[in-house]
């Protein structure tokens, strides 16, 4: 029976919607903080620096969400910062679960779908090799980070978060404005595959494989119907009730984001849930239509 977690990460947007969900329930919550512990139930760390088992001893769960935004330009010293926040802060935490004198019973670690890279039509599942190109590349040495955990014993899942819908930050949080205004659109031709999930879904997925013993390696956290980028943005408009007719033609997103917008806005992943789906998992938001409304613009 899990009743205390641990959880990074806990001031973004997923974050922000878990906690709430977590206290309702009853669980015994406690932050990993980057800055001071100043309130109860927080613990300081530093992902850069090494984890003392004993302070991450003594908790059934560890949800770890922390990492650097890779929203803005990728100047070297910002790619130098997703990898190193994700890759060595995984790392260091994993180190210490594992070598923890109580260990947790499940650890859930983020990554991203960004490990497929881009691929075009390709329908994508768990089983799937990963692509190429940078983000690729952190994504699969986040998730080899993990590996202390697995090997401890301790049931680990790699988490490939694709778009999560939240008014409150993330990519929709950046669309939302331009959109109400009447002057969003479609990015490039609008044919590359967006693979989102409702943050109500992200959050019931947590939960959902929190209690579900059988869900553990990477599960896919997207929902059942991936859509086209310009299906995505008449869905948009339409929920908002504004037109969407002003395209972002690709190279203005290359010239204005370089090798960021290039991979995150123009890549293309189709990617199918099979974990979630199989282990029984009932999306409550299965369509974009109705995660959209769910937010209540």
């Amino acid at each position: 029976m899990i009743s205390r977690i641990l959880v990074s990460g806990v001031s973004g947007p997923i974050g922000a919607a878990l906690l709430p969900s977590l206290d309702t329930l009853g669980y015994k919550v406690v932050r990993l903080v980057r800055g001071s512990a100043e309130k109860d139930g927080q613990i300081h760390w530093d992902p850069a620096q090494t984890v003392s088992p004993e302070a991450v001893s003594g908790f059934d769960a560890v949800i770890h969400l922390a990492g650097e935004s890779i929203v803005g330009r990728w100047t070297a010293a910002k790619k130098q910062a997703i990898h190193d926040s994700r890759v060595k802060g995984t790392s260091n935490l994993a180190a210490a679960l594992a070598k923890a004198t109580y260990k947790p019973q499940v650890f859930l670690c983020g990554s991203a779908i960004g490990y497929y890279g881009d691929r075009g039509d390709e329908v994508l599942n768990e089983q799937s090799a990963p692509g190429s190109g940078f983000l690729p590349e952190v994504c699969r040495e986040w998730e080899a980070a993990t590996r202390p955990a697995v090997d401890a014993g301790i049931r680990t899942i790699r988490m490939r978060t694709g778009v999560v819908l939240s008014p409150k930050g993330g990519a929709l949080g950046k669309m939302l404005t331009p959109f109400k205004m009447g002057l969003g659109g479609r990015i490039g031709d609008g044919r590359q595959w967006m693979s989102w999930i409702a943050v109500g879904d992200m959050v019931g997925a947590i939960h959902h494989m929190l209690k579900t013993d059988l869900v553990q390696g990477p599960v896919n956290m997207v929902a059942p119907k991936p859509v086209t980028n310009a299906e995505f943005t008449r869905v948009l408009a339409s929920v908002l009730s504004r037109p969407a007719i002003f395209p972002v033609p690709a190279l203005a997103v290359k010239l204005a984001l370089g090798e960021m917008g290039e991979t995150v806005l123009l890549g293309s992943q189709r990617v199918e849930p099979g974990q979630l789906i199989t282990s029984g998992y009932p999306f409550r938001f299965p369509t974009l239509r109705s995660a959209l409304q769910s937010l209540g613009f």
